[in-house]
């Protein structure tokens, strides 16, 4: 049903580069998560990513409803590809952090309460009227604005889902959260000379961990979601048969 997508930057062992693991989550039509790809390389790029995802597609992946990742272009290039009919949905953790930085510091904390109300506005019109209203309040910072409404399509694609899904759909967490405490482990183990040996680790780790992973909530409407059911501000859409509504 979704996947979401990150390349995440360890320091394994001795090693003088940090290596980039490209890693996909996945939740399936019965509400699990899982671990579907760890990749390692050096850095994030189309050809890499592209890899990963026809690896996938081989191993019978058809194409999910939504992916969820960061503004990284190489990603969203290689998903274009490989999966043309999948959504795109940007993760708000990223945009925030990078309208942030676009803004002086004497600006950023009452910047950050406007930006962080806007993925939890009920509907996608309530969301788009905090964006104006933030819009027109930082007039002098186009930059910081220009970077809402360059992806603002992409930051609200999760309303064209179930509202019990959307705290699973508006950011990578669902990567980023095991990699917090993973990043610990392979900072500490010196013995890993080699990027090789600490994707093991990382890969082991991440497989014990997934048990743990938040099932999809609603299981009435995953169904829904896997047949290509249409949302609109996270409810369904009813369905005109004739006169009668199905």
């Amino acid at each position: 049903m979704y996947v979401w997508a990150d390349g995440v930057y360890v320091k394994a062992g001795l090693e003088k580069e940090k290596a980039c693991l490209l890693v996909v989550i996945g939740a399936f039509r019965d509400g699990h998560k899982e671990l579907l790809a760890l990749a390692s390389g050096y850095r994030e790029s189309t050809e890499s990513w592209l890899a990963v995802l026809r690896d996938l597609k081989a191993r019978g992946l058809d194409a999910p409803a939504l992916a969820v990742a960061d503004g990284a272009m190489a990603f969203w290039a290689a998903a274009a590809m490989v999966w043309p009919e999948t959504g795109v949905q940007r993760c708000w953790n990223h945009a925030i952090v990078n309208c942030l930085d676009k803004l002086p510091k004497s600006q950023q904390r009452a910047a950050q309460l406007l930006l962080c109300a806007m993925p939890y506005a009920p509907t996608r019109a309530e969301s788009a009227r905090l964006r104006d209203g933030f819009a027109r309040r930082y007039a002098n910072y186009p930059e910081a604005v220009a970077v809402l409404e360059r992806d603002w399509e992409t930051l609200s694609t999760f309303y064209d889902f179930p509202a019990e899904h959307w705290k699973h759909l508006r950011t990578s967490n669902v990567v980023e959260s095991p990699f917090a405490a993973l990043r610990l482990r392979t900072g500490a183990a010196r013995r890993f000379k080699v990027v090789a040996n600490a994707t093991m680790l990382i890969w082991r780790v991440l497989r014990v961990v997934e048990r743990r992973f938040r099932k999809l909530d609603a299981p009435e409407l995953r169904k829904d979601v896997y047949e290509g059911r249409r949302f609109a501000d996270g409810k369904p859409i009813t369905r005109a048969i004739g006169k009668e509504a199905a």
